[in-house]
Formats: structure tokens, C-alpha cells, sequence
């Protein structure tokens, strides 16, 4: 039996859809293989995390620093863009716990990018909590949220809505549909 022209887009959907989790959850993207995902998670928390900006204010006595005008951060694959900056140290351990980017953040990584008004990354947890209209996409394909919180060690994430509504994904399933069939002129 053949299925009926809305039941093969039923299934392209749904296909779409789970193509789209699959990939979108990866935003600082991780490798094929789940043993060579974690080493290379492991290891990005380690790794020197790079910032520039028009400006620096340094507290030693807080162990903070601020950021602010055109701020660029690179860790590893990892680049993110915003107005400011704040990043909490460890004097002791000296490496960065967590960062708070506000303004015009924007995080890419592989072809996907994230986008909200503001981000927390959690450094040693591998963890990035994007709010504020928080937008993942890949190519055409996005995710919208109040907030989105990327578990990297875990390759998953959550998309939550709030105050600005509901989730919203839209999803483009290329070359999934059979575009020719009784309804588009075909057999």
C-alpha cells in the first residue's frame, strides 16, 4: 500500500524534526563518536579562553573583569560576540568560571549560531544558558525560546518559553517530501 500524499509529509515532518534536535542541540558542536564528544568537551573547558574588546576593567580584589565595546571570545571552536562581558575567575585555580555576556550576544560554532540578549557559560560545566529571546538556528532551520540551555557534556538542550510566549521551531525538510505524486501532477 502506498501512503497518501499527507501522511508522507506527516512523516517528512516528523523526520524534520527530529533531524533538527539531533543537530541543534550541539550548538558548540561535538564529534561523531560519543567517547570522542566527551574527551573533546573535557578538554574545551581547559582550553585558553581569548577575549578582546575596546575596553577592560579589572578588580583583583573581586576577581572579576569586565569587558566592554565590540567584545570577541574565543575558546577552542567556539567564538561569542556581545556589547559586554563580565567573566568571574579563580585566583587560586586561575581559570575562568563563568562568563555573563549582555547586549547583542551571539555564539557560533560549526555553521550554528545562537543569538539573545544575554548568555552565562558555566566554564568547568560546559554549560550555556542563552535568555532573552534566545534563538538557535542552523542554516534555515531555528529554534526560539525565552531561554535555551545548552548541556554540552551531555550533547542535549532545553528551549523554554516565558514571558515572550511559547517554543517556536521552524523546521525546512530539504529533499525529504516526494514532491511529485497525485496532488503535485505526478503518477
Amino acid at each position: 500500500m502506498i501512503p497518501s500524499p499527507s501522511r508522507r509529509r506527516r512523516t517528512a515532518g516528523r523526520l524534520a524534526l527530529w533531524l533538527l534536535i539531533a543537530c541543534l542541540p550541539s550548538l558548540p558542536g561535538l564529534p561523531a563518536t560519543a567517547a570522542e564528544g566527551q574527551a573533546k568537551v573535557e578538554s574545551q573547558g581547559n582550553l585558553p579562553i581569548e577575549i578582546t574588546a575596546d575596553r577592560l576593567l579589572a578588580d583583583s580584589s573581586r576577581e572579576t573583569v569586565t569587558f566592554e565595546g565590540n567584545v570577541r571570545a574565543v575558546q577552542g571552536e567556539v567564538t561569542l560576540y556581545s556589547d559586554r562581558l563580565f567573566a568571574e575567575y579563580s585566583g587560586t585555580a586561575k581559570t575562568i568560571e563563568t562568563i555573563v555576556a549582555e547586549g547583542h550576544v551571539r555564539v557560533l560554532h560549526s555553521g550554528k549560531e545562537g543569538r539573545a540578549d544575554r548568555a552565562v557559560f558555566y566554564n568547568q560545566e560546559q554549560r550555556i544558558v542563552l535568555s532573552g529571546g534566545a534563538t538557535l538556528s542552523q542554516g534555515e532551520d531555528s529554534l526560539t525560546g525565552d531561554n535555551v540551555t545548552i548541556y554540552l557534556r551531555e550533547n542535549r538542550s532545553v528551549v523554554t518559553g516565558g514571558d515572550r510566549g511559547r517554543v517556536r521551531a521552524v523546521i525546512h525538510p530539504r529533499g525529504v517530501v516526494d514532491r511529485k505524486g497525485p496532488d503535485r501532477g505526478g503518477r
